[in-house]
């Protein structure tokens, strides 16, 4: 149990902060995150790692020469949010792009995803790599659906060593790409983790039994076993991970027994000499193994077995230098402390002059997003009692905490000296609806509402197909951040027609008004049609039967936001491409 802490809420940023201060001569404490506190080459490919906080020495004890130049630093457990990401991957950039690089899971999928939109398409070429080691959560043809756990070190520390060596940014995606191909692991626990402040465990292992194939966020394993000795624990691992090698497997091997929490160093070492003499048996020879405490999952009993295959050229990285504060190997030559007030200057957003028509725009945006909000707030109950049906029933108040938080934020960008462009005032809203919303809506909305502001930009004049332009941004944002389609029974069953729709009626000459008026007609048909799928994304696919006969939360939600915005446009006459 996690006893040290004042106000539990407060754990992981009071934590981070006391991290930063024992560790200055190797990071800094940026907004999101921590960066590295030394100078990096100018062009160098910025390696950017991160998840939820609660896995020291993941994720930012991983961040210095040869390895991360940075960790996004979420709340304990939780994927940091979106603008975390872009606000360290934009301090860590040094010209060269940016690899973003953290565990399978959903939520990191989303906000590291929107993330790289934004950061793309500010011009920083950024790219990802997502871990999938963990041999226990998918079947080998599925490689892309297994969770990333022990093995975000060996995938770190072969992309950071290649970074540092110069190599580009295709190069140093290449060889992730390959580290995590050749990456395995599987992992045991003897029983669960506390958060702070929490009286239980999130998970219990009977007296006497193990779980198998845990991951690090505190789910229990995919199966209980009686409880075995070490030399049965250490066949179990083994052959387990051998059954599962890649094909191009070689006879050399990275070995790591990682601890997750309770499981100390002697119990470590002497499994991992059990797993030495099982390895070499089975003809493979062990180079420069790891056995302690590398990813950990708060105060868990448990700990796994990662298998890195090596040939010559990962070798070559994996021997190469680093120096993090919880992972050195050999001596890196070393650096300038970097000018921390240039970075921080170099993340903040340059203050743009805005246009009059932008400007207008702009303030015209606030009155649309405080609709918006009036609508998600009378709809909240609503919308939760519809998710809790084959979901975790928390649609309604996500969408509302998103929703206020970025009307808060574009009235205080539009309220700025000089007013501020239609671009900036949605960048504002969306940003701070992905930061308090959180969870799948709000990754979504959020990516989405930034696009529809980039579209817009600053411009001198606007007509309406710049508002055919924002919804084709705004629809594409949706569909490549979440990969869904029409069918899956998400928001996109309701977005795509009414994409289509808008279009068309402005290409047949309709006002912006009735042109919006006649699509959120479509969406709210097509969102009510959603009841008779069954869904195929999203966390109500786990419970299909349930959502049988019921529309999905997020198609509804989208159809009364648009309705309520074309509604909005007609009252104010407004036909200047808001």
């Amino acid at each position: 149990m996690t006893l040290i802490f004042d106000n539990p809420a407060d754990f992981a940023d009071e934590a981070l902060a006391g991290f930063v201060a024992a560790n200055q001569q190797h990071v800094a404490r940026v907004d999101g995150g921590v960066v590295r506190s030394t100078e990096m080459n100018k062009g160098q490919v910025a390696l950017v790692v991160g998840g939820g906080s609660g896995h020291y020495p993941a994720f930012a004890g991983l961040v210095g020469a040869g390895l991360a130049a940075g960790s996004a630093c979420g709340n304990m457990f939780a994927s940091p949010a979106a603008g975390q990401v872009y606000r360290v991957a934009k301090a860590s950039n040094t010209g060269g792009g940016v690899l973003l690089s953290y565990g399978n899971y959903a939520g990191d999928v989303l906000h590291f995803g929107q993330a790289q939109v934004r950061l793309n398409a500010e011009g920083i070429q950024t790219r990802t790599v997502v871990v999938t080691d963990d041999i226990a959560s998918a079947p080998l043809d599925q490689l892309e659906k297994r969770r990333g756990i022990a093995g975000d070190l060996t995938v770190f520390k072969i992309a950071g060593a290649a970074s540092e060596a110069g190599l580009n940014l295709d190069e140093v995606e290449r060889l992730a790409i390959k580290t995590n191909y050749r990456t395995r692991s599987l992992g045991v626990a003897f029983d669960g983790c506390t958060l702070p402040g929490a009286d239980e465990p999130l998970f219990r292992v009977p007296a006497g039994k193990m779980a198998l194939g845990l991951g690090i966020h505190g789910e229990p394993g995919i199966s209980e076993h009686a409880m075995p000795t070490a030399s049965e624990l250490a066949m179990l691992l083994v052959s387990k991970l051998l059954a599962d090698k890649p094909d191009d497997a070689g006879s050399e091997v990275v070995a790591i027994v990682n601890g997750l929490g309770t499981v100390k160093y002697d119990e470590l070492f002497l499994l991992f000499g059990k797993v030495n003499t099982l390895l070499n048996e089975a003809g493979l020879s062990i180079f420069e193994p790891e056995c302690g405490e590398l990813v950990t999952s708060l105060d868990m009993s448990g700990l796994s077995l990662t298998l890195l295959w090596l040939d010559e050229e990962l070798k070559q990285y994996w021997h190469a230098p680093a120096d993090a504060p919880a992972y050195r190997k050999g001596n890196s030559v070393p650096r300038a402390r970097r000018n921390m007030v240039e970075v921080t200057e170099n993340v903040s957003a340059s203050v743009e002059t805005p246009t009059p028509a932008a400007a207008a725009l702009g303030r015209a945006a606030v009155s649309v997003v405080s609709a918006i909000r009036d609508v998600v707030v009378q709809n909240e109950e609503a919308w939760g009692a519809l998710d809790a049906i084959a979901g975790d029933g928390d649609h309604g108040i996500g969408m509302r905490r998103g929703v206020e938080a970025a009307t808060a934020a574009a009235e205080n960008m539009a309220a700025t000296e000089g007013g501020a462009s239609i671009g900036a005032v949605l960048t504002a809203a969306g940003e701070a609806w992905s930061e308090k919303a959180g969870g799948t809506s709000g990754a979504l909305w959020g990516t989405a509402v930034i696009a529809a502001g980039a579209a817009l930009g600053n411009r001198d004049t606007y007509c309406k197909q710049n508002a055919g332009e924002a919804v084709t941004m705004f629809a594409s944002a949706i569909t490549e951040l979440g990969k869904a389609e029409v069918g899956d029974k998400t928001m996109v069953d309701a977005l795509v027609p009414f994409r289509d729709s808008f279009l068309d009626a402005l290409a047949g000459d309709a006002t912006l008004g009735h042109a919006f008026q006649t699509a959120a007609g479509v969406s709210r048909t097509a969102a009510e049609e959603t009841a008779r799928l069954r869904p195929l994304k999203g966390r109500a696919r786990p419970l299909a039967e349930k959502s049988l006969g019921h529309p999905d939360p997020g198609a509804v939600s989208f159809g009364l936001i648009v309705e309520r915005f074309g509604q909005h446009l007609l009252n104010t006459s407004n036909e200047s491409g808001v």
